[in-house]
C-alpha cells in the first residue's frame, strides 16, 4: 500500500522552485501568516500551489510519483 504525501517541506519546494532553502523558508513563513499558522505546522501542498500559483497536480506528482528519468 503506497501512503501519498500532502505536505511538502522546504527541501522539496527548494527544488521544486530553484531557490535556496533558506528562501524557501522566508516564503513558508508568508504562507504560515497568511494562513495562521504557527511555525511548527506543516504547509500543505495545496497551499504551497495556491500561494505560489503552481499547477497542484503536477506540485503533487513532483514530490508523490517516483522519478521515471533514473
Amino acid at each position: 500500500m503506497r501512503i501519498f504525501t500532502l505536505c511538502i517541506d522546504t527541501a522539496q519546494a527548494a527544488q521544486i522552485l530553484g531557490k535556496s532553502q533558506s528562501s524557501t523558508c522566508t516564503l513558508f513563513r508568508a504562507i504560515r501568516d497568511g494562513s495562521n499558522k504557527s511555525k511548527y505546522q506543516p504547509i500543505t501542498i495545496r497551499e504551497f500551489c495556491d500561494y505560489t500559483d503552481l499547477p497542484y497536480d503536477e506540485v503533487f506528482n513532483m514530490i508523490n510519483l517516483p522519478n521515471k528519468s533514473a
